[in-house]
């Protein structure tokens, strides 16, 4: 059933009326002012009765408020006191657990989260393929170049120009293999073909004989948070796999980051 969960054994039919409250709060964040309660009612398509009965509601719990002179509504900082507190139970790591283990067993390849740390790639958690070949380079808490993984120009995509530019002055674009970018320029080139495809491919960048598929993990704000990514030796990553474990890898940051609470607009 469309919409509905299981519980013994039996489907349980979603609330229409909290569903509409929920269109309401993310309607109402991302307009960049107070409403009216027109504007409202004709963005979510429901009549402009049912919307202040909501509202009112909402008021009451103080999560609205409306402003006394042009009777506009807005949402009060009692929502982020709730984003505080759900930010405080979650670990990016606990989250993307299971989907790590999953990937990997998928693949058949070790798989990794890594979060960018003093411009640097930081592997904070590591569920191993079928042997122990790439160990040395993820083990957990080990850090690498940006600019040579997978992981790293995922990560660089949350750089705007003088964070770029910054990071290439201080950390420099060191040749790790005779593959490694080592150039601004090639640097921008590289982050642009990321962007469009929405992964990005290590071949023998970082570590000779290995190659990684990796994909950005995004928040409500949509900002890169993290990465995650899937390496394997070139003997068990010819490009027909790359093929399937690139679609895998996207996959599965995707059905993360909405769970971080990213909405994507396509």
């Amino acid at each position: 059933m469309r919409g509905g969960i299981i519980v013994k054994g039996k489907a349980v039919k979603d609330n229409q009326s909290v569903r509409r409250v929920f269109r309401i709060i993310k309607v109402m964040a991302r307009n960049t002012g107070p409403m009216r309660l027109g504007d409202i009612s004709k963005e979510i398509r429901i009549p402009a009765s049912t919307v202040l009965r909501f509202l009112n509601t909402l008021m009451k719990l103080d999560y609205v408020g409306q402003e006394p002179q042009t009777l506009r509504y807005f949402l009060t900082l009692k929502l982020c006191e709730i984003g505080n507190l759900i930010s405080a139970q979650m670990s990016i790591r606990d989250i993307v657990r299971p989907y790590l283990v999953a990937l990997s067993e998928t693949c058949q390849e070790s798989a990794c989260l890594a979060i960018e740390q003093d411009n640097l790639v930081v592997y904070i958690d590591v569920a191993e393929g079928p042997d122990s070949m790439l160990k040395t380079l993820q083990r957990i808490g080990k850090s690498a170049p940006l600019h040579s993984t997978g992981v790293g120009k995922t990560l660089l995509l949350e750089f705007d120009e003088v964070q770029l530019d910054r990071f290439v002055k201080e950390k420099g674009l060191k040749a790790v293999t005779k593959n490694t970018v080592t150039t601004q320029r090639s640097l921008l080139d590289e982050l642009d073909r990321v962007r469009r495809q929405g992964y990005a491919l290590d071949d023998e960048e970082c570590e000779y004989g290995v190659r990684c598929v990796a994909a950005p993990l995004k928040d409500y704000s949509g900002k890169i948070i993290a990465s995650i990514s899937v390496s394997g030796p070139l003997s068990r990553l010819p490009s027909k796999k790359i093929d399937f474990i690139t679609k895998r890898v996207v996959e599965t940051s995707k059905r993360i980051s909405k769970q971080l609470g990213f909405e994507s607009l396509s």
